[in-house]
Protein backbone atom coordinates (compact mmCIF):
# COMPACT_ATOMS: atom_id res chain seq x y z
CA UNK A 1 0.00 0.00 0.00
CA UNK A 2 1.00 3.60 -0.59
CA UNK A 3 1.87 5.72 1.79
CA UNK A 4 -1.04 7.75 3.45
CA UNK A 5 -1.08 11.50 3.23
CA UNK A 6 -3.47 14.83 3.48
CA UNK A 7 -4.42 13.87 -0.06
CA UNK A 8 -5.80 10.89 0.70
CA UNK A 9 -7.42 11.51 3.54
CA UNK A 10 -9.14 14.34 1.95
CA UNK A 11 -9.94 12.22 -0.68
CA UNK A 12 -11.66 9.90 1.47
CA UNK A 13 -13.87 12.98 3.01
CA UNK A 14 -14.80 13.96 -0.71
CA UNK A 15 -15.77 10.31 -1.95
CA UNK A 16 -18.15 10.04 1.92
CA UNK A 17 -15.11 7.25 2.98
CA UNK A 18 -14.96 6.68 6.57
CA UNK A 19 -11.37 7.79 7.68
CA UNK A 20 -10.03 5.16 10.94
CA UNK A 21 -7.83 6.20 13.33
CA UNK A 22 -6.32 5.18 16.41
CA UNK A 23 -3.74 6.50 18.88
CA UNK A 24 -0.56 4.94 19.10
CA UNK A 25 2.74 5.27 21.33
CA UNK A 26 5.26 2.66 20.35
CA UNK A 27 6.38 0.98 17.06
CA UNK A 28 4.86 -2.80 18.03
CA UNK A 29 1.56 -1.46 18.32
CA UNK A 30 2.01 0.72 15.45
CA UNK A 31 2.83 -1.84 13.37
CA UNK A 32 -0.21 -3.77 13.88
CA UNK A 33 -2.22 -0.88 13.82
CA UNK A 34 -0.47 0.04 9.92
CA UNK A 35 -0.92 -3.58 9.21
CA UNK A 36 -4.37 -3.72 9.91
CA UNK A 37 -5.28 -0.89 7.80
CA UNK A 38 -5.31 2.06 9.97
CA UNK A 39 -5.14 5.19 7.96
CA UNK A 40 -4.61 7.74 10.69
CA UNK A 41 -2.20 6.98 14.00
CA UNK A 42 -1.74 9.83 16.69
CA UNK A 43 0.49 10.02 19.14
CA UNK A 44 -2.19 11.77 21.55
CA UNK A 45 -1.01 13.66 24.74
CA UNK A 46 -3.33 11.00 26.03
CA UNK A 47 0.28 9.18 26.76
CA UNK A 48 0.17 11.11 29.74
CA UNK A 49 -3.01 9.36 31.15
CA UNK A 50 -2.69 6.03 29.85
CA UNK A 51 0.77 5.84 30.11
CA UNK A 52 2.59 7.94 33.06
CA UNK A 53 -1.07 7.20 35.09
CA UNK A 54 -1.97 11.22 35.17
CA UNK A 55 -4.62 12.80 36.07
CA UNK A 56 -4.81 15.21 33.11
CA UNK A 57 -2.69 15.57 29.75
CA UNK A 58 -1.28 18.73 31.54
CA UNK A 59 2.35 17.28 32.41
CA UNK A 60 3.30 15.63 29.09
CA UNK A 61 6.20 17.50 27.44
CA UNK A 62 7.33 18.02 23.74
CA UNK A 63 10.39 15.59 24.41
CA UNK A 64 7.48 13.18 25.77
CA UNK A 65 5.39 13.05 22.42
CA UNK A 66 8.49 13.35 20.38
CA UNK A 67 9.70 10.33 22.10
CA UNK A 68 6.83 8.24 21.48
CA UNK A 69 6.67 9.68 17.51
CA UNK A 70 9.76 8.72 16.79
CA UNK A 71 8.81 4.74 18.13
CA UNK A 72 5.56 4.94 16.45
CA UNK A 73 7.18 6.13 12.68
CA UNK A 74 9.65 3.61 12.76
CA UNK A 75 6.88 0.90 13.18
CA UNK A 76 4.01 2.21 10.62
CA UNK A 77 5.29 2.37 7.04
CA UNK A 78 1.94 3.36 5.85
CA UNK A 79 -0.45 4.82 8.04
CA UNK A 80 -0.67 9.23 8.53
CA UNK A 81 1.20 10.39 11.45
CA UNK A 82 0.09 13.24 13.46
CA UNK A 83 1.61 14.17 16.66
CA UNK A 84 -0.14 16.25 19.52
CA UNK A 85 1.08 19.39 20.66
CA UNK A 86 1.41 19.63 24.52
CA UNK A 87 0.03 22.15 27.09
CA UNK A 88 1.53 25.54 26.83
CA UNK A 89 3.55 24.10 23.79
CA UNK A 90 2.26 26.38 21.53
CA UNK A 91 1.36 29.68 23.71
CA UNK A 92 3.66 31.73 21.08
CA UNK A 93 3.63 31.44 17.64
CA UNK A 94 7.96 31.05 18.14
CA UNK A 95 7.46 27.91 20.68
CA UNK A 96 4.94 26.75 18.33
CA UNK A 97 7.34 26.53 15.12
CA UNK A 98 10.44 25.53 17.57
CA UNK A 99 7.82 22.53 18.84
CA UNK A 100 6.68 21.90 15.73
CA UNK A 101 10.10 21.53 14.33
CA UNK A 102 11.04 18.96 16.58
CA UNK A 103 7.94 16.84 16.28
CA UNK A 104 8.12 16.43 12.53
CA UNK A 105 11.64 15.79 12.83
CA UNK A 106 11.21 12.74 15.13
CA UNK A 107 8.49 11.37 12.36
CA UNK A 108 5.46 13.48 12.49
CA UNK A 109 3.48 13.50 9.32
CA UNK A 110 1.22 16.40 10.83
CA UNK A 111 1.00 18.34 14.26
CA UNK A 112 -2.86 18.89 16.05
CA UNK A 113 -2.81 21.74 18.17
CA UNK A 114 -5.97 22.38 20.87
CA UNK A 115 -8.19 25.71 20.29
CA UNK A 116 -9.98 28.07 18.45
CA UNK A 117 -9.72 31.59 16.28
CA UNK A 118 -6.81 32.28 18.55
CA UNK A 119 -4.71 30.06 17.17
CA UNK A 120 -5.05 31.23 13.28
CA UNK A 121 -2.27 33.24 13.09
CA UNK A 122 -0.26 30.17 14.27
CA UNK A 123 -1.54 28.11 12.64
CA UNK A 124 -0.76 29.74 8.64
CA UNK A 125 2.65 30.56 10.40
CA UNK A 126 3.19 26.64 10.30
CA UNK A 127 1.68 25.90 7.17
CA UNK A 128 4.05 28.70 5.76
CA UNK A 129 7.03 27.17 7.39
CA UNK A 130 5.94 23.85 5.75
CA UNK A 131 4.19 22.46 8.69
CA UNK A 132 0.66 20.66 8.47
CA UNK A 133 -1.83 21.58 11.18
CA UNK A 134 -5.13 19.53 12.40
CA UNK A 135 -6.88 21.41 14.57
CA UNK A 136 -9.25 20.39 17.61
CA UNK A 137 -12.55 21.63 19.09
CA UNK A 138 -15.27 20.43 21.57
CA UNK A 139 -13.71 19.05 24.39
CA UNK A 140 -10.21 20.07 24.34
CA UNK A 141 -8.05 17.98 27.29
CA UNK A 142 -5.69 20.60 27.48
CA UNK A 143 -8.43 23.17 29.05
CA UNK A 144 -10.07 20.70 31.17
CA UNK A 145 -9.35 23.43 34.53
CA UNK A 146 -10.90 25.94 32.32
CA UNK A 147 -14.30 23.90 31.69
CA UNK A 148 -14.23 22.69 35.29
CA UNK A 149 -13.98 19.18 34.07
CA UNK A 150 -14.11 16.45 31.19
CA UNK A 151 -17.85 17.64 30.00
CA UNK A 152 -19.34 17.52 26.60
CA UNK A 153 -19.22 21.28 24.80
CA UNK A 154 -21.65 22.56 22.31
CA UNK A 155 -25.15 21.70 23.56
CA UNK A 156 -26.20 25.11 23.88
CA UNK A 157 -26.76 27.37 20.57
CA UNK A 158 -24.49 30.29 21.32
CA UNK A 159 -21.50 28.04 22.47
CA UNK A 160 -22.92 25.53 18.99
CA UNK A 161 -22.47 28.96 16.89
CA UNK A 162 -19.12 29.74 18.04
CA UNK A 163 -17.65 26.32 17.68
CA UNK A 164 -19.07 26.07 14.51
CA UNK A 165 -17.69 29.89 13.84
CA UNK A 166 -13.94 28.24 15.51
CA UNK A 167 -13.85 25.57 12.83
CA UNK A 168 -14.28 27.85 9.91
CA UNK A 169 -11.38 30.04 11.43
CA UNK A 170 -8.95 27.22 11.93
CA UNK A 171 -9.47 25.81 8.23
CA UNK A 172 -9.55 29.50 6.67
CA UNK A 173 -6.04 29.60 8.54
CA UNK A 174 -4.81 26.38 6.76
CA UNK A 175 -5.57 23.98 8.94
CA UNK A 176 -6.13 20.62 6.95
CA UNK A 177 -7.98 18.33 9.36
CA UNK A 178 -9.93 18.82 12.29
CA UNK A 179 -10.52 16.57 15.47
CA UNK A 180 -14.07 17.02 17.62
CA UNK A 181 -14.15 15.70 20.56
CA UNK A 182 -17.14 15.61 22.75
CA UNK A 183 -20.41 17.50 20.94
CA UNK A 184 -23.55 16.62 20.11
CA UNK A 185 -24.10 14.14 17.31
CA UNK A 186 -25.92 17.27 15.07
CA UNK A 187 -23.12 19.29 15.76
CA UNK A 188 -20.36 16.93 14.73
CA UNK A 189 -22.53 16.52 11.64
CA UNK A 190 -23.12 19.95 10.92
CA UNK A 191 -19.19 21.05 11.77
CA UNK A 192 -18.26 17.97 9.03
CA UNK A 193 -20.62 19.54 6.33
CA UNK A 194 -19.86 22.96 6.75
CA UNK A 195 -15.73 22.77 5.90
CA UNK A 196 -14.24 20.69 3.26
CA UNK A 197 -10.76 19.51 5.82
CA UNK A 198 -11.91 16.11 6.95
CA UNK A 199 -13.35 15.75 10.68
CA UNK A 200 -12.27 13.23 12.45
CA UNK A 201 -14.51 12.50 15.77
CA UNK A 202 -14.38 11.07 18.91
CA UNK A 203 -17.46 11.31 20.55
CA UNK A 204 -18.70 13.53 17.77
CA UNK A 205 -21.22 11.43 16.71
CA UNK A 206 -21.44 8.65 13.67
CA UNK A 207 -21.78 11.43 10.99
CA UNK A 208 -18.50 13.24 11.30
CA UNK A 209 -15.59 12.20 8.61
CA UNK A 210 -14.14 9.40 10.50
CA UNK A 211 -13.49 8.50 14.29
CA UNK A 212 -10.50 8.04 16.32
CA UNK A 213 -10.06 6.15 19.66
CA UNK A 214 -7.93 6.05 22.53
CA UNK A 215 -6.01 2.51 21.96
CA UNK A 216 -6.04 1.37 25.82
CA UNK A 217 -10.04 2.23 25.76
CA UNK A 218 -10.77 0.40 22.42
CA UNK A 219 -8.85 -2.75 24.10
CA UNK A 220 -10.73 -2.12 27.48
CA UNK A 221 -7.24 -1.80 29.31
CA UNK A 222 -7.58 2.17 30.21
CA UNK A 223 -6.30 2.73 33.86
CA UNK A 224 -9.04 5.09 34.50
CA UNK A 225 -12.33 4.99 33.14
CA UNK A 226 -14.31 3.89 29.90
CA UNK A 227 -15.83 6.66 27.94
CA UNK A 228 -18.96 6.99 27.12
CA UNK A 229 -18.17 7.44 23.46
CA UNK A 230 -15.47 4.64 23.74
CA UNK A 231 -16.13 0.36 23.23
CA UNK A 232 -14.06 -2.67 24.19
CA UNK A 233 -13.48 -4.00 20.78
CA UNK A 234 -11.30 -6.79 22.82
CA UNK A 235 -13.93 -8.11 25.06
CA UNK A 236 -16.04 -8.56 21.89
CA UNK A 237 -13.40 -10.71 19.88
CA UNK A 238 -10.95 -12.20 21.76
CA UNK A 239 -8.10 -11.12 19.89
CA UNK A 240 -5.86 -8.47 19.39
CA UNK A 241 -5.90 -8.19 15.71
CA UNK A 242 -9.75 -9.10 15.47
CA UNK A 243 -10.67 -5.89 17.57
CA UNK A 244 -8.53 -3.70 16.04
CA UNK A 245 -10.34 -5.09 12.13
CA UNK A 246 -13.85 -5.13 13.56
CA UNK A 247 -13.30 -1.57 14.73
CA UNK A 248 -12.20 -0.55 11.59
CA UNK A 249 -14.74 -2.17 10.05
CA UNK A 250 -17.28 -0.72 12.11
CA UNK A 251 -16.18 2.73 11.37
CA UNK A 252 -16.11 2.14 7.97
CA UNK A 253 -19.60 1.03 7.31
CA UNK A 254 -20.99 3.10 9.75
CA UNK A 255 -21.69 0.92 12.78
CA UNK A 256 -19.69 2.93 15.13
CA UNK A 257 -20.48 4.96 17.35
CA UNK A 258 -23.74 4.16 17.72
CA UNK A 259 -26.26 6.13 19.45
CA UNK A 260 -24.88 4.46 23.13
CA UNK A 261 -21.57 5.79 22.39
CA UNK A 262 -23.22 9.72 21.18
CA UNK A 263 -24.11 12.54 22.51
CA UNK A 264 -27.74 14.44 22.24
CA UNK A 265 -28.18 18.17 22.24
Amino acid sequence: MKKITISTLLARKQAGEKITALTAYDASFAKLFDEQGTEVLLIGDSLGMVLQGQDSTLPVTTSDIAYHTRAVAAGAKTSFIVADMPFMSYASADQAYENAGTLMAAGASMVKLEGGSWLCDTITGLKQRGVPVCGHLGLTPQSVNVFGGFKVQGRDADKAQQLITDALALEAAGAQMLVLECVPTSLGREVSEKLSIPVIGIGAGVDTDGQILVMHDMLGVSANYMPKFSKNYLSETGDLRKAVTLYLEQVKNGEFPGPEHSFEQ
